[in-house]
Formats: C-alpha cells, structure tokens, sequence
C-alpha cells in the first residue's frame, strides 16, 4: 500500500485520527495498565519504580513488596537503605527509594492519606511527575488529566504524524489537542501495546502492521 498523503484541512487531520483510533480500538479494545496493582497508592508505587525498568521486573517486585509494606504508613515509617535492597532489581533504587518514602509521607501529611485526584496536587507529590501523575489519575480514577507519554507513545505518535516533537512535555501537549479527550486515556494503553506486540522500536513488523497506511516514518516498509 503506498503511503497515504498528509491531509491538509483540519477535517481532514480529524478523519486520519479518527481512523488510527478505529484500528487501536478494534485491535485492543479492552487494554488497561500492565503495572499489577490493587488500588491507587500501590499503583503509584509501581509507577515509580518502573522509571528505566521494564513492567515485566517491576510486577516480580510488587507481590513481595507490598507484603511487607502493606500499608501507605508502612512505606513511611521505612529506612530508605532497608527499602532500596527491597526494590534493588528495579535499578535506580535509592532515587526510588527516597521518592516512595517522601510520597507516602506526604500523602499522609498533606493529604490524609488519599492520593489526590488533580493533576496539580498530585504534582507535589514526590516522584509523581506529568506521567506517572497521568498514570495514576487515568488508571486508578479514570479522570483524563493528560496522555501518558512513555518510550513507545513518544516514537510511534512520530511515526503516525501525530507530533513531530522529541520532549515529553510537548509531544503531550500535541496529543490533547490531536486527541478527543475521551480517548487520552485509552489511547496509551493502546499503543504501548501496539508498541511491544507490531511496532518493535528495533524492528517494526510493517508487513502485519495495521497502521502501514497512516505512518510516515522514514524506515516503514510498504505492503
């Protein structure tokens, strides 16, 4: 299939978007959060942890993790040496460490112990920037404060022209607009799928992929 043209009107930018996220939607209709989690707090806890970590590792972590700490005041009242061994294999562990202990602390003196449902309190939160915040409010809440925007996020919406950005923040910020808000939430679940199963950052599988129409990336391969 050769490659699609650019669409110049703003109908026409809405109506390629519109059919990128029929083929998500009809491909993973029903994907959610890979992180292993049983409520909000303990899902900002494996958000945290998997900054430069795969889901995969941190999911092995969290079981025995939480059996230790089974509560937010549990992970407060922890020596920040004791739970970096705790969280060792995740790397990065005595950053984690120190922004786990400093969230539950204030979680609990701020907060009354409930995570915040805003983006901007629970900005102030240690170790909750724009994505794990966006994680945990879309996940744990359903509240579309934003679009997640992780490694594959950020290279398959440049693939699909949906940003010709390289910062986070930015590339973000072109998604809302390019989104319905509706779909923010879904839409990253949707493709870190799509990321890991068609659009493998060494070696996309253009020959299967769905999207082959609607990318614009140097290295697609026609079919």
């Amino acid at each position: 299939m050769s490659l699609s043209k650019r669409p110049k009107s703003a109908a026409g930018r809405e109506e390629r978007v519109a059919r990128i996220l029929a083929v998500l939607d009809e491909r993973y209709p029903n994907v959610t959060c890979a992180l292993h989690h049983n409520d909000a707090w303990q899902l900002l806890v494996a958000t945290i942890l998997s900054a430069q970590c795969t889901d995969e590792r941190v999911n092995k972590v969290t079981p025995g993790l939480f059996r230790k700490y089974p509560a937010i005041e549990d992970f407060a009242a922890a020596r920040q040496e004791e739970l970096a061994r705790d969280i060792h294999s995740t790397g990065f562990f005595n950053n984690k460490a120190r922004s786990v202990i400093g969230a539950a602390q204030t979680i609990l003196g701020e907060f009354g112990g409930e995570i915040p449902r805003d983006l901007e309190s629970l900005l102030r939160v240690p170790g909750a920037a724009r994505k794990t915040a966006n994680v945990v409010l879309g996940t744990a809440f359903g509240i579309a404060s934003g679009v997640v925007v992780d490694t594959h996020v950020a290279r398959i919406s440049g693939r699909l022209d949906l940003t010709r950005e390289t910062n986070a923040v930015k590339i973000e910020r072109d998604l809302m607009k390019a989104l319905p808000q509706e779909k923010w939430i879904q839409f990253s679940h949707q493709i870190i799928h799509f990321g890991r199963e068609i659009c493998v950052a060494r070696k996309p599988k253009c020959g299967i992929c769905p999207m082959n129409e609607y990318c614009y990336a140097k290295d697609r391969v026609p079919v």
